[in-house]
């Protein structure tokens, strides 16, 4: 975490001190406790939980139905072999008879 960035916390939970819970008092020494380097994956790893809740969740009843060639358009021609079957001559073997 850049120093910049470490003082505006810093800054900000001292104004904040008197309404904070003692987990947040906790996890605000043990942050100042940690390598610049650590502090940073501290950081990464809290932006990624905030992402992470930011996502909106879709409810069942607003998803938009989809047809089963919608779904799984993505996936056709994903697999190896012919791409029409009846281009394999053993499988029109005896056909129409």
């Amino acid at each position: 975490m850049s120093n910049a960035i470490f003082v505006i916390i810093k800054s900000l939970s001292l104004l904040y001190l008197m309404a904070m819970s003692h987990l947040c008092e906790q996890i605000l020494q043990t942050v100042e406790a940690l390598s610049a380097e650590e502090q940073q994956q501290v950081l990464d790893f809290v932006e990624f939980i905030w992402a992470k809740r930011q996502k909106p969740r879709i409810i069942e009843s607003e998803m938009v139905p989809q047809s089963f060639f919608e779904v799984a358009q993505s996936a056709i021609g994903a697999g190896e072999g012919p791409g029409d079957l009846s281009t394999n001559p053993d499988y029109m073997h005896g056909y129409g008879q």
